[in-house]
């Protein structure tokens, strides 16, 4: 299966960031991506305003953008996230859904980790707009491949990802608004390390630039294989990049270094009392 991570620099500007979208999308299909997988937000980036502004519901216009698309084109599309207005709360969730060939929603998840962390003097309180999922999501691509869903700051909690993995994930999906600051320092040692312990192919795609209300993202969209090699990674600017992915190879790494399977979970115990 041929894999891509589009790169965005979303903004407000809905109408933009759906028209940015739409043409690389459609550039990596036509370069024989099968999986492609949009940023954290893709549709709308900002501050609490514009996002509160920006939100739509599932059958709102960018999932519909993103089903006739994945059906138009005939590939498995993750639509990134987007900041969704539920009619069953007050707070917005932070939503990546996954498309199949037929433009019918495969699975939703919402994003269980809240951002709220100071980072280079800037505070982000996610939770402030934005209600924390409680479910984890395991989908499928339509060549049968378990797809693992993640969004942007649940790559620093490796329980979701093993748990995934556990239950069968190949591949995780990881849009991201990664910070600059943030990005710099863990983006690309993180990426590979969940691939690495999980022994998955982590298609991890990043928003890049500023938002226009003061974010900047770092953007370094790429996609590791299992065994923690980078097979392809964006430069600056928008874009996408796209690797192959060798589950027969993954096949091998999980047969002759069989970590997954060497797991001990009978000796698993989670601390009573937590003091972090």
């Amino acid at each position: 299966m041929r894999a891509a991570a589009v790169q965005l620099n979303s903004t407000a500007d809905t109408e933009r960031n759906l028209e940015s979208a739409d043409r690389l999308t459609r550039a990596a299909a036509a370069g024989g991506a099968e999986l492609v997988v949009l940023p954290e937000k893709f549709n709308v980036l900002g501050g609490d305003e514009q996002l509160l502004a920006g939100a739509e519901p599932l059958d709102g216009r960018s999932v519909t953008w993103a089903r006739a698309t994945a059906r138009e084109l005939g590939i498995d599309l993750v639509a990134g996230s987007i900041a969704e207005r539920r009619s069953d709360g007050e707070k917005l969730s932070n939503t990546s859904v996954h498309v199949g060939l037929d433009g019918e929603i495969r699975a939703v998840y919402r994003k269980i980790h809240m951002f709220d962390v100071v980072v280079g003097g800037t505070e982000y309180r996610e939770s402030a707009t934005e209600e924390a999922g409680d479910e984890i999501v395991l989908s499928e691509t339509a060549q049968g491949l378990p797809l693992g869903l993640t969004i942007c700051y649940d790559l620093r909690f490796p329980e979701l990802f093993r748990i995934l993995a556990v239950r069968g994930a190949r591949v995780f999906a990881l849009p991201s608004a990664f910070t600059k600051v943030t990005g710099q320092a863990h983006w690309e040692i993180l990426v590979r390390a969940r691939a690495i312990e999980n022994q998955a192919f982590v298609v991890a795609a990043d928003q890049v630039g500023d938002d226009g209300a003061g974010h900047e993202s770092f953007g370094g969209s790429m996609i590791v294989d299992p065994w923690g090699e980078v097979c392809a990674r964006a430069g600056d600017g928008e874009g996408f990049v796209a690797a192959d992915l060798d589950t027969g190879r993954q096949d091998t790494i999980r047969g002759e270094l069989p970590s997954l399977a060497n797991r001990v979970p009978g000796a698993y115990r989670w601390p009573e009392e937590v003091t972090a």
